[in-house]
């Protein structure tokens, strides 16, 4: 009985050595954080030396080419933002997927800049701004707001409401733009958006968006309806369909750039206010890549000389620009003006 006992024993501690020996741990490793066209390299490591097999990497779940158990990542093939990278690991009778992640900065920092006031004009201070566009020498704005959301035609002289209609009370409004004489509304938080008749200001369709977090703000290109979630991401909607078709990270030479709000694309760029922050950041929309940052803190200070603002809620948003005449038009939410600025670049 007892060599029996023994017996056991020892064939419980041989398995137990053997399961040991045949536990494969794997890590990737690479750089956490560089910047856009420049080359890394990926290694998947076995940390006790283990043979495999034979190892396959992907990034963003498409595969890519490599040569034995390294990889080597071009950045400009990917872009700016977080890149999710893959091992897929082949060894005796087994295999295992590994997952980390690379972060792509730009590679260039922003130019900054101040401005200057051309005009001011009233603004309804009871206008909780969120979009803003400026059309055929009229502005268009949306506010937000449950129970108060609206849309409104405004005279920009006068800040006069020449036409107004209001949002279901279910819904938060928020940014909007003008298509095809078509203007399109977001709402906050209920993934769904709205289509309405630009002359008479009749609902004519809604639509809904998935993959993005929120509603936050709204412009196009003439082509796509681009629109912001609150996140450091701008989303490209097919405008026949107004499915989300794709997206972009935000980025400068150091950080992602989130919170971004109103929208609207001036000169090829992406213009978006900054929430909570009284400033611009001018963007790429191919890339991504924030090559302007405006700074507008002092714009807010200036509206204070006339009005007391409720600190982190009654903030810079809105942008409208009229192309032909080279306007550019901020406002902020319940200010009681609306500025007609021009960007100075700092030296």
């Amino acid at each position: 009985m007892k060599n029996s006992v023994v017996l056991v024993s020892f064939l419980a501690c041989f398995m137990l050595i053997t399961s040991c020996s045949e536990v494969y741990k794997f890590s990737l490793e690479h750089k956490k954080q560089t910047t856009l066209n420049s080359n890394f390299k990926v290694t998947l490591k076995e940390m006790e030396d283990k043979a495999i097999n034979r190892v396959q990497f992907f990034v963003n779940g498409k595969e890519i080419s490599s040569e034995g158990t390294s990889v080597n990542i071009n950045t400009s093939d990917f872009g700016i933002g977080k890149h999710q990278i893959s091992a897929l690991v082949f060894y005796p009778e087994k295999t295992k997927k590994e997952n980390s992640f690379f972060e792509v900065l730009a590679h260039k920092a922003p130019i900054v800049y101040g401005y200057k006031i051309i005009n001011e004009y009233p603004h309804d201070r009871k206008a909780y701004t969120q979009g803003l566009e400026y059309h055929n020498g009229f502005l268009y704005e949306t506010t937000g707001h449950r129970g108060r959301s609206t849309l409104r035609k405004v005279e920009i002289k006068t800040g006069k409401i020449l036409q107004k209609t209001a949002l279901d009370k279910r819904y938060f409004g928020e940014g909007m733009t003008i298509f095809n004489n078509k203007i399109y509304w977001l709402t906050w938080q209920a993934k769904k958006g709205f289509v309405y008749n630009l002359a008479t200001f009749k609902q004519e369709r809604e639509f809904t968006y998935t993959n993005s977090k929120e509603g936050w703000g709204f412009t196009h290109n003439d082509k796509d309806l681009i629109k912001s979630d609150g996140s450091h991401k701008i989303w490209f909607l097919d405008a026949e369909t107004l499915k989300e078709k794709k997206s972009i990270q935000v980025y400068t030479n150091k950080y992602a750039v989130k919170d971004l709000n109103e929208l609207e694309l001036i000169d090829g760029k992406i213009y978006a206010n900054k929430y909570q922050q009284n400033a611009i950041v001018i963007i790429d929309p191919t890339t991504g890549i924030v090559e302007g940052i405006a700074n507008l803190k002092s714009l807010k200070k200036e509206m204070e000389k006339t009005q007391k603002l409720v600190p982190e809620d009654e903030v810079l948003n809105g942008i409208a620009f009229d192309a032909k005449n080279n306007r550019l038009f901020v406002t902020g939410k319940h200010w009681g003006k609306l500025f007609e600025i021009e960007l100075v670049k700092k030296q």
